[in-house]
């Protein structure tokens, strides 16, 4: 699906000057934290490998502009964007990647397994391909609920997962079923360092979903107009009942898999050079501005605003404590009690 200038000037126009400033936050949001993380994890303050999702801020925040805490998400390992995007704080996350006891899962989760249920975000997995069936569960349960406006599910995995067996099975199994499910692929070309052109047998990852009868998009995910669109005909399609969507969002990582590979050692200057030129902050920056729907002064002043808050969110994690030996084995174990097995 592709739009032209105009008609992705057209389309920004219709969003409003609120929502307009929450897309801006969020992905200058993202991009800040996972540079400031990456600094923390290089300072060794980080607890483990972390995955910096830094340059693909516009597909999470392109689609969870139309999600509310009633609707859940699944996670990879690259999955701070989509926490931040989902409405998780950033002291409790970054304090989390440190392993401080007052992460967002009490320092025992780490970078790759963020959680708040609170949120709808079912969590950051690594295990390639994993948040696919949690969200495929989650929408069975919204459906089964039949609730006047369905809670939707959107699985976020990468170009990689596409070739596991799981998605193939979810996607026949949610079509079959017509549930409220989003597959949101981030096709940002790498899986780890392997080229998806090398592993993938189609250019256009998309087009595996006409097999199971569900709609496929390819969209522009350094546009989070482009993204925001697509998402919005997804939700609204799942919300009313008609089924899953595919959505390919065709988007590139900055750095690289992890915080010590090395991207040079296999893509080109010249990929990376093209792919920054298409920017999604400065290509957000460009649009509104040009229309005249946001001025330089409002974008700073956001800027502002979120620097102090990583800063804050670093502070806050650098000087909380460790967690104490005696948590060691809390919420290790569901606690079952009476209510919750139905027995009251």
């Amino acid at each position: 699906m592709k739009k032209n200038k105009s008609e992705n000037e057209k389309k920004s126009v219709s969003i409003s000057p609120k929502k307009l400033r929450w897309l801006y936050s969020s992905m200058y949001r993202i991009r800040r934290f996972e540079e400031t993380m990456l600094e923390q994890t290089f300072k060794g303050n980080a607890m483990g490998v972390t995955h910096p999702s830094d340059g693909q801020e516009a597909g999470p925040v392109g689609i969870c502009a139309h999600l509310t805490d009633k609707d859940w998400i699944g996670s990879t390992h690259r999955g701070h964007g989509h926490c931040i995007a989902k409405g998780l704080e950033t002291n409790r996350m970054m304090a989390e990647i440190m392993g401080r006891s007052t992460g967002q899962c009490h320092g025992k989760g780490g970078s790759m397994h963020i959680a708040d249920f609170s949120k709808g975000m079912l969590g950051a997995n690594a295990i390639v391909g994993a948040s696919i069936p949690l969200a495929v569960g989650a929408a069975l349960t919204s459906k089964y609920k039949n609730n006047e406006k369905k809670s939707v599910a959107v699985a976020f995995f990468g170009d990689g997962a596409t070739s596991q067996g799981v998605l193939h099975e979810s996607m026949n199994l949610s079509s079959i079923w017509k549930l409220p499910v989003i597959f949101a692929c981030e096709n940002n070309g790498y899986a780890e360092a392997t080229p998806s052109w090398y592993a993938v047998s189609t250019d256009d990852i998309a087009s595996r979903a006409e097999g199971y009868g569900i709609p496929g998009l390819q969209v522009d995910g350094m546009d989070v107009f482009s993204v925001y669109d697509a998402a919005e005909q997804a939700v609204k399609r799942a919300r009313s009942g008609e089924g899953p969507t595919f959505l390919e969002i065709k988007t590139y990582r900055y750095h690289g898999h992890f915080h010590a590979d090395d991207p040079k050692k296999y893509r080109k200057q010249e990929e990376e050079d093209y792919f920054k030129s298409k920017d999604c902050l400065i290509s957000f920056e460009e649009r509104v501005t040009e229309s005249g729907l946001m001025t330089s002064e409002d974008l700073n002043e956001i800027r502002n605003e979120i620097e102090e808050e990583i800063k804050k969110a670093t502070d806050f994690a650098l000087t909380s404590p460790m967690p104490d030996h005696d948590e060691l084995y809390k919420d290790v174990y569901v606690e079952y009690s009476n209510s919750l097995l139905g027995l009251r």
